[in-house]
């Protein structure tokens, strides 16, 4: 684990970004990774910089060793024009404090039941909860408020089972919370909510994180756990979901997230992730763009999931993540970018800025979260074949199958042009196309026009794709 003190000043943008690299600098990147994660950092800095997030923070967290650089990122970011809020639960621990003073606590379902006799001990607990994230921010030097923001009414009587004191949300107070984060301050809002007479209820705190997002327009969500990574190997899911190397979900549309709870479903309380899953995706379809489900005990992982595209945990988004688009004149650079070390490499033929604006309406870029990581053409040869070329690929993102996508994007272009066929020529690749089902066929198969300025000294191998 690495270690990292925070500034003794109150942070900047700068100090910000330079905290969310850190991370990465420490360990072995090459000065082109570090470069891209620099430009990511300022490109999401940017983007974020008055928007409202909110961190929904299980209590376990706050046992852990690392809470207390958790607290110190988040303290970064309120430095940096985000406004942040912090959801603390405090499930754990009000079963620790009503347990010591011989109180049973009995739950109906998922929800506790809180009686008259428990409330001021689930008080006492969630409010002690949340003193400890004010602790640590005030080390920050950030200061943090708690106080009525949250209206409710009580749950009544569920299938015979009365809820007694405990509550529901009926409102967030949306200006007082805007009027403290203006000011830079992070409000805490504990699992306590207020009737408007005064009644207090214990309010679970998920349900307290999404109506919060909800009212304040939050466009991104964090669901913060103590050692739930989120991997491919512990759950039966669809095939597009996009994994990394070491196996971890990287990502989740609402319908793939929805798909992986039917196909795992487990009782509740039964698996952490899944009721991670389930509290992202109720977020998700209420507008919330993004949500991050991150593991606390990967120090830094906040902000690598922040200010970089391939994050550390688990995004699961409602809008359009990610799209193949056509390219324009603005991409060109960006383009080449991508194309020069495989141009370098001889994989790729020579290509000058001219060269891609002549054939502008054949190229296709790939882009995610407003950044260019993949590109490629598809040009008409005639005779109903098209050549799928120029593909190029951030390295970074090899395990994001983006190639595999933007082949499957031309191959449906082609398709609805009317081609017969599509061909790539290629001196190195030709096992990872075989895999995307293209045949080897002789030379002579090519179009005319193309046969005509077929490079015989690159010796480039043709693969087609009958369509």
């Amino acid at each position: 684990m690495l270690s990292w003190a925070p500034p003794t000043t109150p942070p900047t943008t700068t100090r910000v970004l330079g905290a969310a690299l850190y991370y990465y600098f420490a360990m072995d990147q090459s000065v082109g990774s570090q470069v891209e994660l620099i430009r990511e950092a300022f490109h999401y800095q940017a983007r974020f910089d008055g928007t409202t997030m909110v961190f929904k923070v299980d209590f376990p967290v706050t046992e852990e060793p690392g809470f207390p650089f958790l607290v110190k990122d988040l303290a970064l970011l309120a430095g940096t024009g985000i406004r942040v809020l912090i959801v603390p639960g405090a499930k754990e621990w009000i079963d620790s404090v009503l347990g010591e003073y011989g109180i049973v606590s009995r739950y109906a379902g998922a929800v506790r039941v809180t009686t008259g006799a428990a409330l001021p001990f689930v008080e006492m607990a969630a409010f002690h909860v949340a003193t400890r994230f004010i602790t640590g921010l005030a080390a920050s030097r950030v200061d943090a408020v708690t106080g009525n923001f949250v209206r409710a009414q009580g749950l009544g009587v569920v299938d015979g089972e009365d809820m007694a004191h405990t509550g529901v949300v009926k409102k967030i107070l949306v200006e007082p919370l805007r009027r403290v984060m203006e000011s830079g301050m992070v409000p805490i809002l504990p699992c306590i909510g207020w009737s408007s007479s005064g009644r207090p209820y214990n309010v679970p705190s998920d349900e307290i994180a999404l109506a919060a997002s909800a009212a304040l327009g939050a466009v991104k969500l964090f669901i913060i756990t103590a050692g739930n990574k989120l991997s491919a190997e512990n759950y039966d899911i669809p095939e597009s979901v996009q994994r990394d190397d070491t196996g971890r979900i990287v990502r989740l549309s609402i319908q793939e997230a929805g798909s992986i709870l039917e196909r795992n479903w487990k009782a509740p309380g039964g698996d952490k992730g899944l009721e991670a899953i389930g509290l992202a995706l109720k977020a998700a379809r209420t507008g919330v763009e993004r949500v991050h489900l991150v593991n606390a005990r990967e120090e830094g992982a906040v902000l690598r999931e922040l200010f970089s595209n391939l994050g550390a945990g688990t995004m699961v988004y409602g809008d359009e993540y990610e799209s193949v688009r056509p390219l324009t004149i603005d991409d060109v650079s960006d383009v080449l970018r991508l194309m020069e070390p495989l141009m370098k490499q001889g994989v790729l033929v020579r290509r000058g800025p001219e060269d891609i604006i002549e054939k502008k309406d054949d190229y296709a870029v790939f882009e995610i979260d407003g950044s260019i990581h993949a590109a490629g053409a598809l040009h008409n040869w005639g005779e109903a074949q098209g050549e799928i070329a120029a593909l190029a690929t951030n390295p970074a993102y090899a395990d994001m199958g983006l190639g595999r996508n933007l082949v499957r994007y031309f191959v449906d272009r082609a398709k609805k042009a009317g081609f017969r066929r599509v061909f790539v020529l290629t001196t190195v690749t030709h096992d990872w196309f075989e895999l995307l089902g293209f045949r080897e066929l002789p030379v002579e198969s090519l179009p005319e026009k193309k046969r005509r300025l077929y490079d015989s000294g690159r010796k480039s191998k043709v693969f087609g794709l009958d369509l």
